[in-house]
């Protein structure tokens, strides 16, 4: 399965709750757009629809939550998976994982649906653990992910919602992929993304990166010049236990891994594991990975914490009732469909 990182973006940390009452309505506002895109077009417009950062910033703030906090992530993602609870055989759309202890289900849920509907839960699995360990480990820019929600449909369609943190620094970044049309997880997978820190970071997902990744692979393949290798780490600032760095270098190369993305999947090759190689890679042998950050670049009714005003109750069960009965008429037939959308349109 091929795949695409289709954008980056970075926020405040909301220590906040979303009020019971908002969010019953959230979910069923989210159930009525998440119809309507599959009745107008299917579950795979509804799936890369949600792995753009854009649409998914709109979906969120429509649903009323605050457009610049963390919580807009983890708030949405939740109300869309409980809406579409129980409807995967109508509409096709399938939803596993979430925010912390959840997120680590995610392998199972898919596993669960697999038997349920009879479809190879393998691939998609392995799309959501790549996503999760390039975001984490191939890409260090510190925010440590807790937070991914896994989008799917039955012809193998999938994106990814995640999200990191950086408590000292008080922000969150998300993370969106898509499968679309990179061959490779490991290098270049996204595309509009936007970030307001400056910071150095260690991309090894950028085609600069390259010669590291190259020569990352070439040296696990070479655990006793590797070892001999490790003593440049004394001369950087960043600490590493030596002992379990050993260890880990040993292992992985025991399973010989012939491409990058072999490498980062294997258990226990982590930031810092990767981390080491680059640096082994740069100081010794030339090849200087990207330290470029790789970020690059509506209120409708309102957020729950006043901002950019109270959430409108009246605008917003109007809006609920304007959406139930679009939806209605788009079930009746293609004709009415038509029809039905362009009223649509008026309040939206």
């Amino acid at each position: 399965m091929v795949a695409q990182r289709t954008g980056i973006a970075t926020f405040g940390l909301d220590y906040g709750r979303c009020p019971p009452w908002l969010f019953a309505k959230m979910k069923r506002l989210a159930r009525l757009l998440t119809e309507a895109i599959i009745y107008e077009y299917s579950p795979t417009e509804f799936i890369r629809r949600m792995s753009d950062p854009f649409f998914f910033q709109s979906f969120g703030t429509l649903l009323a939550f605050d457009w610049d906090a963390s919580g807009l992530t983890t708030t949405t993602t939740a109300a869309v998976k409980e809406a579409l609870r129980g409807t995967e055989r109508s509409l096709g759309i399938f939803v596993a994982g979430g925010k912390g202890k959840t997120s680590l289900k995610t392998p199972k849920d898919i596993e669960n649906f697999a038997q349920r509907y009879s479809f190879n839960p393998q691939p998609l699995i392995y799309s959501s653990k790549m996503s999760a360990k390039v975001d984490n480990t191939a890409i260090q820019d510190g925010f440590q992910l807790y937070h991914h929600a896994f989008f799917f449909d039955r012809r193998g369609n999938w994106a990814v919602v995640q999200q990191g943190m950086d408590e000292l620094a008080g922000r969150a970044r998300r993370y969106h992929w898509f499968s679309g049309n990179v061959a490779d997880f490991v290098e270049e997978p996204h595309t509009g993304i936007t970030n307001p820190q400056k910071k150095e970071v260690l991309n090894l997902t950028a085609k600069e990166s390259r010669d590291t990744k190259i020569t990352s692979v070439e040296l696990i393949n070479e655990p006793k010049t590797l070892i001999g290798d490790l003593k440049v780490l004394d001369y950087v600032g960043t600490p590493f236990n030596r002992q379990r760095l050993e260890k880990t270098l040993y292992s992985a190369s025991e399973q010989a891994p012939e491409t990058y993305e072999k490498l980062l999947a294997i258990r226990g090759v982590g930031p810092k594991t990767v981390r080491a190689l680059s640096l082994i890679s740069e100081l010794i042998y030339g090849a200087k990975p990207s330290y470029t950050d790789p970020a690059r670049y509506s209120f409708a009714h309102g957020g729950k914490d006043g901002i950019p005003y109270f959430v409108d109750r009246k605008t917003y069960d109007q809006s609920i009732r304007v959406l139930e009965r679009a939806v209605r008429k788009a079930k009746i037939g293609a004709s009415e469909r038509q029809q039905a959308f362009k009223k649509l349109e008026r309040y939206l």
